[in-house]
């Protein structure tokens, strides 16, 4: 049985790579997402793969948060109480949730390489979340499926393309190795659409659209499941050329979203990084 049925993936087809859009999935009561598997899974991911700090944060901060010093299988396994936020990240290293990530994508495959080409990069994150947690504002690189497992939240989304919601100087310091947090301030919220997600349902996220999640009164999972493009990848890079040429006294214009290829900055940052060139020197 397929996990998006054919009014979502008819959907998917049209609104893809650039327009938010809520689908619908049967992914719910899976056994590799019920808090014990999560919790194990999460004690056997390389520490790296794991980041969890409290949930009750502002939408904007700086910098990533402490962790809150609760085991993360605690954590997790308590998550109605722990008051916490955890992100196991890359969790197709393990091979049961390889497979899950693989199956789902694979449902969409021929959309997607239909408009922005091969699927590079595959990646699955998983979100455990106490009740009315914050996710701060921020942006991702990655076009993205953002599954709602248990629980419900508000995501709200802001546009990809204006410089109001996500300055170029962030973007371009993002793809040269800096964070990707962005500033927040009260007057954006007019600019931003709410998407509420219950178990069941699904969010497709552009990439870099500039986001903040709020949980609901449930403690909530997610499953978070991304891939790149060619194009993605261009468009990343041709920020961070851009970067170069502001350092040199230039005033670059904005790299182009889908279609736009942005092939010969991309270029310039992929010859540069062969030869050797470090970002800041």
């Amino acid at each position: 049985m397929s996990t998006f049925p054919p009014p979502s993936r008819e959907l998917f087809a049209r609104a893809y790579p650039e327009t938010p859009h809520k689908l619908i999935h049967q992914l719910d009561h899976h056994p590799l997402l019920d808090l014990d598997a999560l919790a194990a899974l999460a004690e056997s991911l390389p520490t790296t793969s794991v980041e969890y700090n409290k949930a009750d944060l502002p939408i904007g901060i700086d910098g990533k948060p402490d962790p809150t010093g609760i085991p993360i299988g605690d954590t997790i396994r308590r998550i109605e109480q722990t008051g916490s936020w955890a992100a196991l990240k890359n969790i197709e290293q393990v091979p049961a949730y390889a497979d899950l990530l693989h199956s789902l994508l694979e449902e969409l495959r021929p959309q997607i390489e239909a408009k922005t080409g091969k699927m590079l990069k595959t990646q699955g994150f998983i979100f455990i979340t106490s009740p009315n947690g914050v996710t701060p504002y921020h942006f991702d690189p990655e076009h993205n499926i953002l599954l709602q497992i248990r629980g419900s939240k508000v995501m709200t989304q802001f546009p990809a393309d204006d410089a109001f919601y996500a300055p170029l100087s962030v973007h371009e310091s993002y793809h040269t190795g800096g964070p990707r947090e962005l500033k927040w301030t009260e007057d954006m919220h007019k600019g931003g659409t709410e998407f509420p997600l219950q178990a069941g349902e699904a969010l497709f996220v552009p990439v870099m659209a500039p986001h903040f999640v709020r949980n609901g009164p449930e403690a909530s999972v997610s499953l978070s499941i991304t891939w790149r493009s060619e194009w993605s990848f261009a468009e990343a890079d041709a920020h961070a050329f851009n970067s170069v040429l502001r350092r040199v006294g230039l005033d670059p214009e904005r790299p182009g979203r889908w279609p736009a290829q942005n092939t010969v900055k991309a270029m310039g940052w992929r010859i540069m990084r062969r030869m050797g060139y470090t970002p800041g020197h």
